[in-house]
C-alpha cells in the first residue's frame, strides 16, 4: 500500500516540478512534498507502526523518492536562475566596442600639420605666407611663368581646363606672380627682401597610383633681392629638410628644366620608405623627387613688375603630399585623400 502511494506521490511531484512556470509555483511544490509538514514527512512519521521488514523496504523507497525529488527541484531552480540571469544580462547589456557617447576629439590632418610646421619655420625667417585662387587664369598659371601657349612645357602638366581660359591650377607657382606684383615693389624699394611661401592644393589629370594623385598639395617658395645666389637657395632647402625630418637626410641636386627658373635643379631625397633599394613610392629608384628649384627666370621677374637687371631670386616648389609620405612612412598617396578615419586618427 505505502509502496504504490510513494511511487504515485513521486511521479505526480516530478510532473508538477517540470510544469512549474514560476519560482513561487516551484516553492509551493517543495513545501507540499518535501517540507516539514509535507507528504513525505507524513509518510516518514507513520513508519514507526510498520513491521521491521516492511519498514526497511519503505525507508529505502522513501529516501530514493526524496533524493530524486530534491534533484528535480534543484535542476528546475537552476533553470529559473539561468533564465533570470539571461533576462538581467539582456536588460543591462552594454556593447563595450561602441565608441563613447559625445563628440570625439579630433586632430589635424597630417598635411595640415606639416603645412603649419613649414609656415612657422618660414615666418620665423621673415617670410610672408600668401594664398591664391585654385581656379586660376591661363595667364597666371602659364604665360606669366614663361610658359606661352606654344611652349612644350605645357605638355608636362596634364591640365584641367575650364571655360574662358580658366584652369584648375597645376602648381602653386602662380602665387609667385601675384606676390611679386602685390608686395615686391614696396618691400624692395625699402631695402627689404621679398621672401614668401604659398602652400595650397593643386590639380593635374594624373593616372592615380601609389605615388600619384589628381589632387595634391604643394608649397611654393620664393626670395627676391639684390645679389641672390644658389648658395642662398641651398641654405633654405637644407634648413627646411632638417626641420621637417628632425635629422640629416641624404639629398642629391641634379639639373632640371623648369621654364620659370634658370638654371633649374631637381633636389631629390633618398626614399625614407625603403631606404634606397626601391619601392612603389620611389618607383624602384631609391630616390623621391621633392624640391624642384632654381634661380628665377628674368622673364618671370619682368612679368611680376620687377627689373631683372637689378633684382634676382630663387624659387622652389615643394611637394607637401610627398613630404608627408616621407615624414610618416606612408606607402600609398591615396590614403591622404581617402577620408578613412582609421588612417587619419593615427596622427
Amino acid at each position: 500500500m505505502l509502496e504504490s502511494q510513494l511511487e504515485s506521490l513521486s511521479r505526480d511531484a516530478q510532473a508538477r516540478i517540470a510544469a512549474a512556470l514560476t519560482p513561487d509555483a516551484l516553492e509551493a511544490v517543495r513545501v507540499e512534498v518535501l517540507g516539514r509538514k509535507g507528504a513525505l514527512a507524513e509518510i516518514s512519521r507513520g513508519m514507526g507502526k510498520l513491521p521491521p521488514d516492511e519498514k526497511k523496504v519503505i525507508g529505502k523507497l522513501l529516501n530514493e523518492a526524496k533524493t530524486q525529488l530534491e534533484a528535480a527541484l534543484e535542476a528546475r531552480q537552476n533553470s529559473f536562475a539561468a533564465a533570470a540571469l539571461s533576462a538581467r544580462l539582456d536588460a543591462e547589456w552594454l556593447d563595450v566596442t561602441l565608441p563613447a557617447p559625445g563628440v570625439r576629439p579630433g586632430s589635424l590632418h597630417p598635411l595640415t600639420q606639416i603645412q603649419q610646421e613649414l609656415e612657422d619655420l618660414f615666418t620665423s625667417m621673415g617670410a610672408a605666407v600668401l594664398d591664391g585662387p585654385e581656379v586660376e587664369t591661363e595667364y597666371n598659371n602659364f604665360d606669366a611663368l614663361n610658359i606661352p601657349a606654344d611652349h612644350p612645357a605645357r605638355d608636362m602638366q596634364d591640365t584641367f581646363w575650364l571655360e574662358d581660359n580658366y584652369v584648375l591650377r597645376t602648381h602653386t607657382s602662380p602665387v609667385q606672380v601675384r606676390g611679386m606684383a602685390k608686395l615686391g615693389p614696396e618691400l624692395l624699394e625699402h631695402g627689404t627682401p621679398l621672401l614668401m611661401i604659398a602652400p595650397g592644393r593643386v590639380f593635374r589629370n594624373e593616372e592615380v597610383d601609389p605615388s600619384h594623385e589628381h589632387t595634391f598639395y604643394q608649397l611654393e617658395g620664393m626670395m627676391v633681392d639684390k645679389n641672390v645666389s644658389i648658395a642662398h637657395m641651398l641654405f633654405f632647402m637644407k634648413t627646411l629638410l632638417t626641420h621637417i625630418f628632425k635629422r640629416e637626410v641624404t639629398v642629391r641636386l641634379r639639373p632640371g628644366y623648369f621654364p620659370f627658373v634658370e638654371p633649374g635643379f631637381e633636389l631629390d631625397i633618398q626614399c625614407l620608405i625603403c631606404g634606397g633599394p626601391g619601392c612603389p613610392v620611389c618607383k624602384q629608384s631609391g630616390w623621391v623627387e621633392l624640391l624642384p628649384c632654381g634661380l628665377v627666370n628674368p622673364n618671370v621677374l619682368r612679368m611680376g613688375g620687377l627689373d631683372p637687371e637689378v633684382y634676382g631670386g630663387f624659387a622652389f616648389g615643394l611637394g607637401l603630399t610627398r613630404l608627408v609620405m616621407m615624414r610618416y612612412a606612408i606607402d600609398d598617396i591615396r590614403h591622404l585623400q581617402g577620408g578613412d578615419l582609421r588612417f587619419l586618427r593615427q596622427f
